[in-house]
């Protein structure tokens, strides 16, 4: 067997029961630790990867910060605050591997839209964190000025849905970036999606696991990065390692 090209798994969840689990519309997810995450992604040459937080979690910190120290090098973290965390605070959390703050946009459990601009730009500003957005690209249209004017951003699950592929687009030609992740939860093509993000820009696509795939209508299948290597050819060191080590800062 060859051996598997490095992969930066950009988007996966640690659901550890023995930190606070929050019910989303009455939905709490199996757990799926560390350990388990290890042995399930054992043969995929994964070399590092951002922990997400899901609603599930909120702003709980204590379990991103453990799992981050039991993942150790390589991993950093994608969290949510309060959209009035001190900078402090702010600062504290980049010191001890998070690299962005996710809004939530879809399930909630993160600060509000309202709080968008204001909070992704002062985190940046204090701490060098980007911003994440788990956001249906259908509702992107409303808020792309504001999207397009964040000093660094991306948008998980390729936009979840075809019909906001022409602004997720217009977006990525302003340098937003892209996870082409839950293929089991978009209502897309991802192999056409990708290849119409790499066409506009190869450097902004990345490549995650979304495990434990909580709620999808099916799970990560090692399958979906054979897609992702037909979609990305000659790009597909980039799609899956470089660009997303790039903006992770790892």
């Amino acid at each position: 067997m060859s051996t598997p090209r490095p992969f930066f798994d950009a988007h996966l969840h640690i659901i550890d029961p023995r930190f606070p689990l929050i019910p989303n519309e009455g939905y709490l997810p199996e757990e799926f630790t560390v350990e388990r995450y290890r042995r399930r992604v054992d043969a995929l040459g994964v070399v590092g990867g951002a922990v997400a937080s899901g609603s599930f979690q909120g702003f709980d910190q204590d379990y991103l910060l453990h799992a981050l120290k039991e993942l150790g090098p390589g991993f950093v973290g994608v969290t949510q605050i309060p959209y009035d965390t001190p900078d402090a605070r702010v600062v504290e959390l980049a010191e001890r591997g998070v690299r962005a703050v996710r809004f939530n946009l879809r399930r909630g459990g993160s600060a509000g839209l309202e709080h968008l601009d204001a909070l992704a730009r002062r985190v940046h500003e204090v701490a060098g964190m980007h911003t994440e957005l788990y956001v249906d690209a259908r509702d992107l249209d409303e808020i792309a000025s504001t999207v397009a004017a964040l000093p660094s951003v991306s948008v998980d699950h390729l936009g979840l849905h075809a019909e906001g592929l022409p602004t997720l687009l217009r977006l990525v030609e302003r340098g937003t970036r892209v996870k082409a992740t839950g293929f089991g939860r978009v209502d897309l093509d991802p192999f056409e999606t990708m290849r119409a993000v790499l066409e506009v820009d190869p450097t902004v696509l990345m490549v995650g696991t979304d495990l434990p795939s909580t709620r999808a209508r099916r799970p990560f299948a090692d399958t979906d990065l054979e897609l992702v290597a037909e979609a990305a050819g000659e790009h597909l060191d980039a799609v899956l390692h470089d660009n997303a080590a790039a903006f992770y800062r790892f």
